[in-house]
């Protein structure tokens, strides 16, 4: 069983036949397991290796060389902007470079490898406007009135990029998780990664696999698309197991302003006769608590927050 494919080539030549299609997989993939991958998305696969290559690179250097880039402490980025290792107790083994937009000022970069900063402000443009693109997409296909996510969803400031590294496994290791099972905590998320694989999307129950394609992004729906459909569309439940090798790959996440406040739409409650699901929130209160779950990993599984916390 593999994830839905949608090919974004209609949209920019104005195949109207290829467009419904496009729109109404997308539709079936966020209402089923909010999982899907994009092809023809006008992203150049030379700029995602070269990308993935860079990271590799940066990720080699000694520990000394990565921490020059640690965040700053006092900086006003929504989420701390730079490198960063999991702890020590936490159940995922990872690290991490976390971008914004670059015009903001919070980004720090490593002197070496000395293409990287172009490399990351290239890729950043890029899977912004593909992003754009999936949500005037969303929006179609949730019925909203035209430019209703655009117009709710207009500040770019929140939304930031990942570059990850896994560590692999090895035959002692009691777990083998790269990131535990999650959903994401945005609108939606744009991911591309190297061949070793390990992504996996919970689907009817199982988990599928979510193989390495060339020149195909992933994409996922998270927790606010989720609240806003009041369940219509579904969070993506996924994970990243760990291989015997690294694993590279960006994350791109598609975010909303801290100070908007998030409830399900009318068009999805009272307009339908359906209650809310999930009493509103700022978001920027729920990007605090997710980013507690990794700062302060909660030493039960219980114990972390998800969506759920805001159900009724």
């Amino acid at each position: 069983m593999a994830i839905p494919i949608v090919d974004l080539s209609p949209f920019f030549t104005g195949d109207e036949a290829g467009i419904l299609l496009s729109t109404e997989t997308i539709n079936q993939a966020c209402r089923t397991c909010g999982f899907f991958r994009i092809v023809n998305h006008g992203i150049p696969s030379e700029l995602m290796d070269r990308a993935l290559s860079l990271s590799k690179e940066f990720f080699s250097l000694t520990d000394e060389e990565k921490q020059r880039v640690k965040p700053v402490e006092g900086s006003k980025s929504p989420l701390p902007a730079g490198y960063a290792k999991q702890p020590e107790n936490s159940m995922d083994k990872n690290e991490y470079c976390l971008f914004f937009s670059p015009g903001l000022g919070f980004n720090l970069y490593p002197d070496r490898p000395a293409e990287f900063k172009a490399t990351i402000e290239e890729c950043y443009s890029k899977l912004t406007e593909t992003a754009l693109l999936i949500q005037e997409i969303l929006n179609k296909s949730m019925g909203l009135a035209p430019n209703f996510l655009k117009e709710y969803n207009k500040n770019r400031n929140f939304d930031f990029m990942a570059a990850l590294r896994y560590f692999p496994s090895s035959e002692m290791d009691q777990n083998d998780n790269g990131l535990s099972e999650h959903q994401d905590g945005n609108c939606i998320t744009l991911v591309f990664q190297d061949s070793i694989g390990g992504l996996e999307v919970l689907k009817d129950g199982d988990w599928i696999p979510v193989d390495p394609k060339e020149e195909g992004i992933i994409v996922n729906i998270g927790d606010l698309i989720q609240v806003l459909s009041n369940d219509k569309l579904k969070s993506a439940m996924h994970r990243v197991t760990r291989k015997r090798e690294y694993r590279h790959s960006f994350a791109f996440f598609f975010n909303i302003d801290g100070e908007k406040w998030i409830e399900p739409v009318p068009q999805f409650t009272e307009n339908i006769g359906e209650k809310p699901k999930y009493k509103g929130f700022y978001y920027n209160e729920y990007l605090q608590l997710r980013m507690r779950n990794k700062t302060h990993p909660a030493s039960r599984p219980e114990n972390v927050i998800h969506i759920t916390h805001y159900a009724i």
